[in-house]
């Protein structure tokens, strides 16, 4: 039985302490679309989308309106593209048609230009991979992801070498926003496939022909909790995490359930990662700092990262009958104004968010970089991320952008959601070397469990 005092809490949680659900995400199936005809591909990409998407927009509207939970955003994601275009020669006319469908619908983002590249390339990935800086430099709301390496298969180093060159060249192509398209690109290990949150997002081959998912948040919702146990041991910390994580799971729940009846699409996943925006008290460095850090990045913030990744997973596994996606907590950097005063202060260094990414949700995320660092050490960093999702059988990713003449020091501006950051150092020592031997860095040993 849900008390009158829980009803209450909830309120206050969404009224003073920033409560929402991030977003709606409908996962749309493209494997029903495929043509060796381009145009009669892109036709069946855009009539499928709009089709089945047509009311996720008004759908949105109409659940925050009337149960009073702001949902921030309405967004689209649609199988791996590089499985519907491989008897075509130009997926840039794919990747426009998933934006005109994005705008047609009124989404916020549009997700699923991705290549599951983690064992070895097709030519359809290749293509894909290689069409990506055109692609997000002629499109608005698409966003893209590739998976370079997973537990099982090891890291594939011939697609971290070409992410590294993609990354920079998306910089390039993007340049008089400031390199926002790398903004829209992430590099995974261990991507899953019932993700709702951009840019990672897209429709994993083992889904149905549609599923509706949400993402919650509410980084400010555990930090108001946790200023009630100032002081108390970290056994009191954890319980009041969860308790937290349950309430704000519960409503993710409800609108899902609801968007999926409205919808008349099945039930996905509810993802209960803590997602930061730029706005003050929206912060997840703010409930690492309420643990008793001067700032973030201050040596125990690691450990404080992993309490509460682990009480969140925790709490809302108990609300909610299909958590899924990446569920913890998101350490964006131009997201979190907590993370860029840190950055900006040099508490946050790469390395010290590469230590944090151990035992987050995902890995470096939205991290500023002077814009001439070399495509090798840029596929380095992605190399060493890919590590650590690998051997610890755990989702981990790259959003790093080069921004074009901007150097350490300097700020960088993407607006909305995104953010801003100031443009961190990275160690300018050579890794060319190591990045073109190439081949696949094998598996762990623990992949071999069946």
């Amino acid at each position: 039985m849900i008390h009158t005092s829980e009803i209450l809490e909830t309120l206050q949680m969404i009224d003073h302490q920033k409560l929402d659900v991030r977003t709606i995400t409908m996962g749309i199936s493209l494997l029903g679309c495929v043509s060796d005809d381009e145009r009669r591909l892109c036709d069946n990409i855009y009539d499928t989308i709009t089709r089945r998407a047509e009311r996720l927009v008004k759908v949105g509207e109409d659940i925050e309106r009337e149960f009073g939970v702001p949902i921030v955003n309405k967004r689209i994601s649609v199988t791996p593209a590089a499985l519907v275009t491989g008897a075509i020669r130009n997926p840039v006319e794919v990747a426009v048609t998933l934006d005109r469908a994005a705008k047609a619908t009124g989404v916020n983002f549009i997700g699923g230009y991705s290549a599951l590249v983690h064992k070895d390339m097709t030519a359809a990935d290749r293509r894909l991979i290689e069409s990506i800086p055109e692609a997000l430099s002629r499109t608005d709301f698409l966003c893209s992801s590739v998976n370079v390496g997973s537990t099982r298969a090891g890291i594939n180093m011939d697609a971290v070498r070409l992410m590294g060159e993609v990354i920079r060249q998306t910089a390039a192509a993007t340049r008089e926003t400031g390199g926002l398209g790398c903004a829209k690109l992430v590099v995974f290990c261990n991507a899953v496939e019932d993700n709702p949150f951009m840019a990672g997002a897209f429709h994993g081959p083992g889904e149905g022909d549609c599923a509706v998912s949400v993402g919650v948040s509410g980084p400010g919702v555990v930090k108001v909790a946790l200023e009630k146990v100032k002081g108390r041991p970290f056994d009191e910390v954890a319980e009041t995490i969860k308790r937290t994580a349950f309430h704000i799971t519960r409503v993710g729940q409800l609108v899902a359930r609801e968007a999926s009846r409205r919808l008349d699409a099945p039930f996905g996943i509810v993802d209960l990662s803590l997602a930061p925006t730029p706005a003050v008290g929206d912060s997840v460095a703010a409930i690492l700092e309420e643990m008793g850090l001067e700032v973030c990045g201050a040596h125990g913030t690691t450990a404080a990262l992993a309490l509460l990744n682990d009480a969140v997973k925790k709490g809302g596994v108990m609300a909610s009958s299909h958590v899924g996606g990446l569920s913890g907590a998101f350490i964006p950097v131009s997201e979190d104004n907590g993370m860029i005063e840190a950055a900006r202060r040099g508490a946050l260094s790469l390395e010290k968010l590469e230590a944090m990414t151990c035992v987050c949700s995902v890995g470096l995320d939205m991290i500023a970089i002077p814009g001439d660092t070399p495509a090798e050490t840029i596929a380095g960093i992605i190399a060493d991320e890919a590590a650590i999702g690998m051997v610890n059988s755990k989702t981990t990713a790259v959003r790093v952008i080069p921004a074009p003449g901007k150097d350490v020091g300097d700020d960088v501006a993407f607006g909305g959601l995104l953010g801003h950051a100031p443009v961190i150092p990275v160690r300018t020592l050579d890794s060319a070397a190591f990045i073109h031997r190439g081949g696949r860095i094998p598996a762990p040993l623990h992949s071999l469990r069946n």
